[in-house]
């Protein structure tokens, strides 16, 4: 596969690297693309809402952040009310989320002053609108450029599309098995072409007959993640709540996109100047977290999953002005849950304390859900 590319600082970058030191796998182009600490997607801008390339869930309504805040409510209780605890965010946007999520937490002022909240964030662009958002959050807000320097103790973690962003290998079913993608060159045009050697033990975990030319994806990233966060609950008691888009099952497929302006672009002609996302692997996150030694539970549709939160009666309540105001809370009630929108592909899944009560969307959990 060949592309056109644009000569953007990143991208002259790019194709220097791989002249010194030859083809970058997927997961290191991705990972430049949108972290370099310079020329990075998610270091330059503020890439939401209708002047940017997408949009997420917070930024759609109001809603969103205060079924979230009414969840975290929830589970605070089941863990005894404590007096302190972390309320923890992980690729915060705009702080939208986590400003609707207080207000509606706010019905249980128990809840607000136990709170020490923890936003983990990598983008300046993004950190300074937090702090804006978040201004007259009382108690304050803390931020870090990573997970490992959050405070250990009991916590709520949300990542609502943090998952989606983190880089992914991937891998090609060839006539003498698996062999990596990589990002190379063909003159100055970056292109994907297959690394010549066997990819070593972490194919493991796709498929041996897979058809030939099949396309496996694998997020190690990912996987840390998940671990740091269910070894974390493990051991000082808490949940995380992570939404983002994909299967519940593991599969095969080439989902790595790139957005540019709300539509589709090659995933190599702007490094740098557009989004790249992939499907976030359930299945995988969930057998991670359970290996660390959390419960797990789910995934389920967001739309079922805000349904059994009360979505539904909090947009009536909110169109009963009518008019255009009814309008709008009605087709973002629909964006948010219809299964033609985002009610299906985007799915929710929860992690907890093993023996933890299921919390407030999940269905109890029974004995062949427990960690194994």
């Amino acid at each position: 596969m060949t592309t056109a590319q644009a000569d953007s600082p990143l991208g002259r970058l790019i194709r220097e690297q791989i002249r010194a030191d030859g083809p970058l796998s997927l997961a290191q182009y991705m990972a430049l693309a949108l972290g370099h600490p310079k020329h990075g997607y998610y270091i330059t801008r503020d890439p939401l809402g209708s002047a940017g390339d997408f949009t997420t869930a917070p930024e759609i309504s109001q809603m969103f952040g205060e079924m979230i805040g009414l969840w975290c409510v929830d589970v605070w209780q089941s863990l005894g009310a404590p007096g302190a605890f972390r309320l923890v965010e992980l690729g915060p946007g705009r702080g939208t989320l986590m400003a609707d999520l207080l207000r509606a937490a706010g019905v249980v002022p128990a809840f607000r002053a136990a709170l020490d909240i923890w936003m983990v964030e990598t983008s300046p662009v993004l950190s300074g609108l937090q702090q804006k958002t978040l201004a007259a959050i009382k108690p304050p807000v803390h931020w870090t450029d990573h997970l490992a320097s959050v405070p250990d103790g009991p916590a709520i973690f949300i990542a609502n599309e943090f998952f989606d962003a983190l880089p992914v290998r991937q891998f090609q079913m060839t006539q003498t098995g698996w062999r990596e993608r990589m990002v190379g060159l063909e003159g100055e045009r970056l292109i994907l072409a297959l690394a010549p050697d066997a990819p070593g033990a972490i194919v493991a975990d796709l498929p041996r007959n897979a058809p030939l030319g099949a396309v496996g994806e694998l997020s190690p990233d990912s996987l840390g993640i998940a671990t740091e966060l269910a070894g974390r609950i493990a051991a000082a008691n808490g949940a995380a709540l992570i939404i983002d888009y994909g299967p519940a099952e593991s599969g095969l497929g080439d989902s790595v996109q790139a957005m540019k302006a709300h539509a589709f672009t090659d995933i190599l002609a702007n490094p740098g100047a557009a989004d790249l996302t992939a499907h976030v692997d359930f299945a995988r996150l969930a057998r991670a977290a359970r290996s660390a030694g959390a419960q797990t539970l789910g995934p389920v549709g967001q739309g079922d999953f805000l349904h059994a939160l009360g979505i539904a009666a909090r947009a009536a309540r909110l169109a009963a002005k009518g008019g255009r105001a009814a309008d709008a809370v009605t087709a973002a009630l629909h964006r948010l849950t219809a299964p033609d929108q985002m009610g299906t592909l985007f799915k929710v899944l929860a992690l907890t304390q093993a023996g933890h009560p299921s919390p407030a969307g999940f269905a109890p959990v029974t004995s062949s859900r427990r960690p194994p």
